[in-house]
């Protein structure tokens, strides 16, 4: 819908530094906290986006606004042992920040102290090299709304396989660990060729929950 250029690669460098590092950030603190110390030994439990970002992930973040971030490993079992549900928490926590993020952007949005119409000014004005506050925050709320929809979704390796794990009756537990070694290549049947079967899940999962958020938010 906007056309992309060097304000648009400047919104998205930082929003890839603070969203991926905050998310997987939250991954590590919350396993940390349920007595994981796995994060920790591998250095992890930090804030520093270097331990965190991907370079391939971090690339697609910067040409088509959205990638990925290095896997924060953790130790299931003894998540587990220590709390039943602490495997669910954690995978949780990565895109719960990621709306909390969205949520805090939201604010100047919210104080009227900037508006929906400064955001399409924004984009329908001359290029410029760094983004204005309502570019930056629009494009801020928009990746990481999609960061925390898409990981929701429940299939491996994505975090929504293991939130969806921990409510599933045990009974579906032995097909899903069929479906597991699967789940890359289901994700991509599904994002890439789904659309040209007439099978728009992206719309569906991501899209249409993006636009009705960001209606809430800001209004656009």
């Amino acid at each position: 819908m906007f056309n992309i250029n060097i304000a648009t690669f400047v919104s998205r460098a930082i929003t890839l530094i603070i969203a991926f590092t905050i998310h997987e950030f939250a991954h590590a603190w919350t396993a940390n906290y349920f007595g994981d110390s796995t994060p920790r030994i591998n250095g992890r439990l930090t804030l520093n986006p270097l331990a965190h970002l991907d370079p391939i992930g971090s690339l697609m973040l910067l040409l088509v606004g959205f990638g990925w971030a290095k896997p924060v490993p953790v130790n299931p079992y003894t998540l587990r042992q220590r709390t039943p549900s602490a495997l669910m928490w954690v995978s949780l926590a990565g895109p719960l920040s990621n709306f909390l993020m969205a949520l805090i952007a939201a604010i100047p949005f919210q104080l009227a102290f900037l508006t929906a119409n400064d955001v399409l000014v924004s984009y329908g004005s001359a290029p410029t090299i760094l983004p204005t506050a309502a570019r930056f925050l629009f494009d801020f709320m928009t990746i990481n709304l999609v960061l925390a929809l898409f990981n929701l979704i429940p299939l491996p390796p994505l975090d929504g396989d293991k939130i969806a794990e921990f409510f599933m009756p045990d009974s579906w537990k032995n097909v899903t660990a069929r479906i597991r070694p699967y789940g890359p290549m289901i994700l991509i049947l599904l994002f890439m060729v789904g659309p040209r079967l007439g099978v728009d899940l992206l719309g569906w999962i991501i899209r249409e929950p993006l636009y009705f958020l960001m209606n809430i938010l800001i209004g656009i």
